[in-house]
């Protein structure tokens, strides 16, 4: 398999991942997660302060954040900052246009705040307007959470303009940026923006199993108290962790090596810059190779992501995802396995490391890496 010689017990080469997170990882990165650490080790401690610091920095923000990790996936850490910052019984307002938005306002409802949700078509972004009249409609509703990149389809939601009508509405955002960050900016700069939220499997190219969150030091001052669980309190969790240097609860301390090891790599390679620049490269290459084989898109151009890319499934008698996948498996490639659109559609991640074989050290895969997937066998019919 192009730019992947590590192989699995049975010698054959792993297939690549095109899904945004789990997502093929360097050999360095998976060197890293085979070292075993002491989680109250003197050493682990400054593995963990390494990690928060590059953290920080791969957020690129100019102003002063804290990164607070959180054990477990994005999910976890979203979950983390809504409780943290929106005190039990207030409003927050979600803005909804896919499966990763709806999940904030049910796990906002669980956790006994008040979600009303803004909602829009999953291949539109969220209407600004709309948004600003729920903060008229409800003006005890403090907190906005939005996805940054929707991944239920790769659609890009407008952070700035959401974070400008925020701010000049007396409001803040939390910003799940869980596909998004090391690549898109998120503005964390603005004033408006409480909280940043990511995970290590995604464009930071680690492991999955933690997520973090960055927020500026007097916003989780002010949240002291708030958050009704104890293993998701931010404003805990990181004044333990400025205590002790320790994490509270047991961390994936593989996970933790693996993250730092991949931020090193992120850093050498040149950033967010240069890395938005291998997924763009990507994202060209999947786009000519499906666009020669037929595929549509689902999202207009202007909305798309190099992050992942959903299409539209061919109108075919006899097409059928579930064969479709396994003969992409059967060439090396895993998609994701299902949609999560009214209309069928599948989705292709774009944020992965491979390179054509007949050019290893091209940054860029040709379409042809993309396209091998084709066969005659596209289309299965059922006799």
């Amino acid at each position: 398999m192009a730019g992947h010689q590590h192989t699995d017990d049975s010698g054959a080469a792993p297939p690549v991942l095109l899904t945004p997170g789990p997502l093929t990882t360097s050999e360095r990165t998976r060197r890293a997660a085979t070292v075993d650490w002491g989680s109250w080790d003197r050493r682990f401690n400054d593995l963990t302060a390494s990690v928060r610091h590059r953290l920080a920095a791969a957020s690129g923000a100019a102003r002063p954040v804290l990164c607070v990790p959180m054990q477990g996936s994005g999910t976890f850490a979203v979950e983390a900052a809504v409780r943290t910052l929106v005190a039990p019984g207030d409003r927050l307002v979600v803005a909804v246009n896919g499966t990763y938005g709806a999940r904030i306002a049910d796990m906002a409802t669980r956790a006994g705040r008040r979600a009303v949700v803004v909602e829009a078509s999953t291949d539109v972004p969220v209407p600004v307007d709309a948004v600003a009249d729920a903060f008229e409609q409800h003006p005890d509703a403090r907190h906005l959470a939005v996805v940054h990149c929707e991944t239920s389809t790769g659609l890009l939601n407008p952070v700035e303009d959401l974070a400008d009508v925020a701010h000049q509405m007396g409001r803040a955002l939390i910003v799940d940026a869980m596909s998004s960050f090391g690549v898109l900016d998120t503005a964390i700069d603005h004033p408006a923006v409480h909280a940043v939220v990511a995970a290590s499997g995604k464009c930071l190219e680690g492991l999955p199993g933690m997520g973090f969150v960055l927020v500026p030091p007097d916003v989780l001052d002010a949240a002291a108290g708030r958050c009704d669980s104890l293993s998701l309190d931010l404003v805990d969790q990181h004044r333990y962790m400025e205590r002790t240097g320790q994490w509270r609860y047991t961390p994936p301390t593989h996970v933790v090596a693996a993250l730092h090891e991949a931020l090193l790599q992120y850093e050498e390679e040149g950033g967010a810059p240069v890395r938005l620049d291998r997924y763009r490269a990507n994202r060209g290459a999947l786009d000519a190779g499906m666009a020669a084989l037929g595929f549509r898109h689902y999202l207009h151009e202007s909305l798309r992501t190099p992050i992942i890319q959903t299409f539209h499934s061919p109108d075919h008698p006899s097409w059928s995802f579930p064969t479709f996948y396994e003969l992409v498996k059967q060439r090396g490639f895993v998609l994701y396995p299902g949609k999560l659109t009214t209309e069928e559609t599948f989705r292709v991640g774009c944020i992965e490391r491979s390179r054509p074989p007949s050019s290893p050290r091209r940054s860029a895969p040709s379409s042809r890496l993309w396209t091998q997937w084709a066969s005659p066998s596209l289309f299965h019919r059922a006799d």
